[in-house]
């Protein structure tokens, strides 16, 4: 390495979703235009409720708490109780989030602070990439953990010199890309028996298919914190709200370290977030709309295909093996080039998962049955 190079410093690598851009314009030639996705971006519409809470609050005046406001944090303990029954004291084991990536991305600095001697951060193999890239922006050793056969964490196959070093060991369940669901419990008791704290990525546990939605948090909390967003199960991925939950003390030092880089919340925002998570009935009714959406994708595009498309454990994605077909590009490829849809090629989330695609089924009914017509021609 040349001394240039040495001096060269961090250059960011490519934003996976730009690599689509090419393929959203093969898509958007179509008559109808392109059918997104690949993002997991929330189509549909919030709560008028909710929606007009952001107009009305008034707390667009002054800062809002960067913990949250008393209002909110009751409300996540409330719906916590009321989802999961388990009991939260708002005032030392939860506080809110600016949407949960920047708590994914921001996390292992704040921890590295904490414990400068661990520079490790231990994640899923094939996983959202923002658990990667947060370790790699602290300057700390991202550490890919292997799935089992069934998608849960291969926790016996880390090494014990990573363990030694780890800051966090993240979880994701139901998981994205995979749809598939830990067991938690297990996770969390691997985290206190190794001196590893635990970090529960929960946002899609609304959209739990096998069985109910499950917590960590339901194990206790001491050497946990659960991470949760009101992204896509309120459909407001715009307003930037998420919480986190758990041990007192890994929560009261996150709380303390993020009002001096002012992770606040918009007061507006905060108080949407009250309406949304007092009201279940919405949730539901997404739940049935993605629930309608993975089965009639499934069906559209594995016939098209000739390939079997299962249905995932949790989520809104649909994750399958293209190997049969030519691999992940190619599959993308066609599929924008003969039904003007863009999906996800599975080296995203991995190299472990190099030959998959993953589907977000967030396009209203109108426009999958657009895909449905283009692909039947073609069929």
């Amino acid at each position: 390495m040349t001394v240039s190079d040495e001096r060269q410093g961090f250059v960011p690598p490519p934003y996976p979703y730009d690599r689509l851009d090419e393929l959203l314009k093969i898509a958007a030639a179509l008559e109808g235009g392109a059918v997104d996705l690949s993002i997991g971006t929330p189509i549909d519409p919030a709560p008028p409720a909710v929606v007009a809470a952001l107009s009305t609050s008034g707390s667009e005046r002054g800062y809002p708490p960067s913990i949250g406001t008393a209002a909110l944090r009751e409300s996540i303990v409330s719906w916590i109780s009321r989802r999961f029954a388990v009991d939260l004291d708002p005032a030392i084991h939860t506080a809110v989030c600016v949407g949960t990536k920047e708590f994914v991305g921001t996390l292992p600095q704040w921890l590295k602070l904490r414990t400068p001697w661990r520079d490790v951060v231990l994640y899923p193999a094939v996983a959202y990439p923002t658990y990667e890239m947060g370790a790699i922006l602290a300057g700390c050793r991202p550490v890919p953990v292997p799935l089992t056969a069934d998608g849960r964490l291969d926790l016996a196959a880390i090494d014990q010199s990573d363990i030694d070093r780890a800051l966090a060991l993240w979880v994701n369940s139901p998981g994205n890309p995979t749809g598939a669901c830990d067991d938690l419990g297990h996770v969390a008791a691997w985290g206190r028996r190794h001196g590893v704290p635990v970090f529960s990525d929960e946002c899609y546990v609304e959209f739990t298919w096998d069985g109910p939605g499950r917590t960590i948090l339901e194990h206790g909390v001491a050497g946990v914190v659960a991470v949760h967003s009101l992204s896509k199960r309120s459909n407001l991925a715009g307003a930037r709200v998420g919480f986190y939950a758990g041990d007192p003390e890994l929560v009261g030092y996150l709380r303390e370290v993020r009002k001096h880089v002012g992770m606040m919340v918009p007061g507006p925002t905060q108080a949407a977030a009250v309406v949304a998570l007092d009201d279940d009935d919405h949730v539901e009714a997404q739940r049935q709309r993605y629930r309608g959406r993975l089965e009639r994708l499934a069906d559209v595009l594995g016939t098209w295909a000739g390939i079997d498309i299962g249905l995932p454990a949790g989520g809104f994605y649909l994750w399958f093996d293209t190997a049969a077909v030519g691999g992940a590009w190619a599959f993308a490829e066609r599929l924008a080039a003969e039904g003007g849809a863009v999906v996800s090629p599975g080296e995203f989330y991995g190299p472990d998962s190099i030959s998959s695609v993953r589907v977000a089924v967030v396009q209203p009914d109108e426009r999958i049955g657009l895909l449905a017509r283009r692909l039947s021609r073609r069929g």
